[in-house]
């Protein structure tokens, strides 16, 4: 067995303090909602989600602030403000009103410039949209952009918790603890906006943060979850205030003597190219991918380069690529948020081969057959899952690869 291989469990341990219990079932991951509903309600889930969104209370000349309190309170995952719109909440993967007026487009444009800074006031003025941080001392954090539209200037609120995510919190395998012990590498978490993959590679970082003695480097546009340095030294950088782009970030980081580099999002060629060389020159490099699998993650990383380079990225990928962790949140069948869905490919002799030789569809098969190894397919993710009444039938095939798994 290749280190770092693992058999992956159907779902977490009891113990993950964020799952909630159900009578015949072992507990699902929970992986959206900072903590987890604790009285149990005869109402269904859908009912509980839009009665919690009208809780959220607004009066115009209110403070954003208050505003971003209570969505905290009240365990949403995001904050919609929409020029000429009510106000939404993001509650199980869901969007709900949270109010019954709409949002007058000058008190929206109020509300949201009341927490920018003069730097992020001049890139929304120039670039018609900003990505930052905001965070309220003590209480939380969240992830923001800012932009401009038809109607006015709109924002969403990703909420962050202040102290970076456990595998545990998470609702994640203790087997991914494993990967934390590559010393050079690349590992790529990757899903669709809001699927989490920023938290799990923020869970993974921690545990090094934890266990190593080791410089963490990481680059993100914004800085999200912030690490105190423990047993690592860890430095981040910011899109904006710390340096102009990823790029130029990662090329000055192969000279800052980095053992661990963070990429907050491999965007184009430069970058990627950039992340495969310090991978195959001895760091362990961790990145998110906007991709939904592992074939179409590998096939991404391969497609932005000309032609003539191809056959050398082949071997260097092939060589430096350690697992690909691609994550779905699917509602509850129950209601109560989201349930994770995970597929793992570990790079292998066998993966390897398939990629230096152009044959990366076949990959498909080594992850449906090698489930001893730690290999798993999504659409066997979402099939344990319905199998488990955790998710329904019919949440599983919006996902699905092949619908007739599911017939």
């Amino acid at each position: 067995m290749k280190p770092g291989a693992m058999h992956l469990p159907a779902v977490p341990s009891p113990s993950a303090p964020e799952q909630v219990q159900e009578n015949t079932q072992p507990p699902a991951p929970n992986i959206r909602l900072a903590r987890t509903q604790k009285r149990e309600f005869g109402q269904s889930g859908t009912k509980l989600a839009a009665d919690r969104a009208k809780k959220l209370r607004y009066q115009p000349g209110m403070a954003l602030q208050d505003l971003l309190q209570q969505a905290l309170e009240l365990q949403v995952s995001d904050l919609h403000l929409h020029s000429g719109a009510r106000i939404r909440v993001r509650l199980g993967g869901k969007l709900w009103d949270a109010t019954e007026d709409v949002l007058d487009p000058d008190e929206c444009e109020r509300l949201i410039k009341s927490v920018l800074n003069e730097v992020q006031l001049d890139a929304l003025q120039s670039r018609l949209q900003v990505d930052f941080a905001f965070e309220l001392p003590g209480i939380g954090r969240f992830r923001a952009n800012a932009y401009k539209q038809q109607r006015g200037i709109d924002a969403v609120f990703r909420s962050i918790s202040l102290s970076p995510p456990t595998l545990a919190r998470l609702g994640l395998p203790d087997e991914f603890k494993k990967f934390t012990e590559f010393h050079q590498g690349l590992i790529l978490f990757t899903g669709p906006a809001g699927c989490g993959k920023s938290s799990t590679m923020a869970a993974m970082v921690n545990l090094i943060n934890q266990s190593r003695s080791d410089h963490i480097l990481t680059i993100e546009d914004p800085v999200e979850f912030v690490h105190t340095s423990a047993c690592c030294n860890v430095t981040q950088r910011e899109i904006g205030p710390h340096t102009e782009s990823f790029s130029r970030a990662l090329r000055a980081a192969l000279r800052e003597d980095p053992d661990v580099i963070v990429i907050g999002e491999l965007r184009d060629l430069e970058t990627i190219s950039l992340a495969i060389t310090a991978a195959e020159t001895g760091h362990l490099v961790m990145a998110t991918l906007h991709t939904s699998n592992a074939i179409r993650t590998i096939n991404r990383l391969l497609g932005v380069f000309p032609p003539d380079q191809l056959s050398q990225i082949r071997r260097m990928l092939s060589e430096s690529l350690k697992v690909v962790i691609s994550q779905l949140l699917v509602p509850r069948k129950d209601g109560k948020g989201c349930v994770a869905a995970l597929e793992v490919m570990i790079n292998n002799d066998a993966v390897a081969n398939l990629i230096r030789e152009s044959r990366t569809s076949q990959i498909k098969t080594i992850l449906q057959t090698g489930a001893s190894q730690g290999q798993q397919l999504m659409d066997n993710s979402l099939m344990r899952l319905v199998k488990q009444n955790i998710i329904s039938r019919e949440e599983a095939l919006r996902y699905a690869e092949e619908d007739r798994k599911f017939e």
